[in-house]
């Protein structure tokens, strides 16, 4: 038992693994712990900033205030496209997602149905502009994250290589994607 046990590790130690990539520290860098600081709040700001594009990637999303956020978003031009996990969408038996209204408004919606969980919970505004904002951490957008949950939100500005990374991912996850609703009945 012993020789498989060091047979296997030697095996798992010669398999390539593959580095992350990493860019110098750079820019500026906001945080918020719910439900003590106003996550959603700043979100909003980001938001409103926004000039061309946002890229959502959201688990669930349940914010009434972020919908309409990004909803006037378009209304002002700017492009908004959102990713959104199958099975939340699947299990919102109380009807609580606002990503019906979003699709409604014309915003475009991809629903990410080959992992068992797509639980990335990003926003990207104007990912390939100098003014790049990336909104990331452990905050879904919900009501529940911002009230009732312990969560964590940062925001990342003035790193275009990063905010052009996760704008890659952000493509990446896109071309598993289906359009909404056809994604759910997959």
């Amino acid at each position: 038992m012993k020789q498989f046990l060091a047979l296997a590790v030697a095996c798992l130690l010669s398999l390539p693994v593959q580095a992350q990539q990493g860019v110098p520290a750079q820019g500026r860098v906001e945080w918020a712990f719910t439900p003590w600081d106003d996550a959603e709040a700043a979100i909003l700001r980001v938001l409103q900033e926004a000039k061309k594009t946002i890229y959502v990637q959201a688990y669930l999303f349940t914010s009434r205030s972020l919908a309409k956020a990004l909803i006037e978003a378009k209304s002002r031009g700017v492009s908004v496209n959102i990713l959104t996990d199958r099975e939340m969408l699947v299990k919102d038996e109380a009807g609580r997602s606002q990503i019906p209204s979003l699709a409604a408004a014309g915003i475009p919606v991809w629903v990410e149905v080959r992992y068992a969980a797509a639980h990335n919970k990003i926003i990207l505004v104007d990912p390939e502009a100098e003014t790049a904002a990336v909104v990331t951490g452990s905050y879904n957008f919900t009501f529940s994250a911002q009230a009732r949950n312990a969560e964590n939100l940062l925001i990342l500005r003035g790193s275009l290589k990063l905010a052009r990374a996760y704008l890659d991912n952000w493509r990446r996850h896109r071309m598993d994607a289906l359009p909404y609703p056809q994604g759910l009945s997959e």
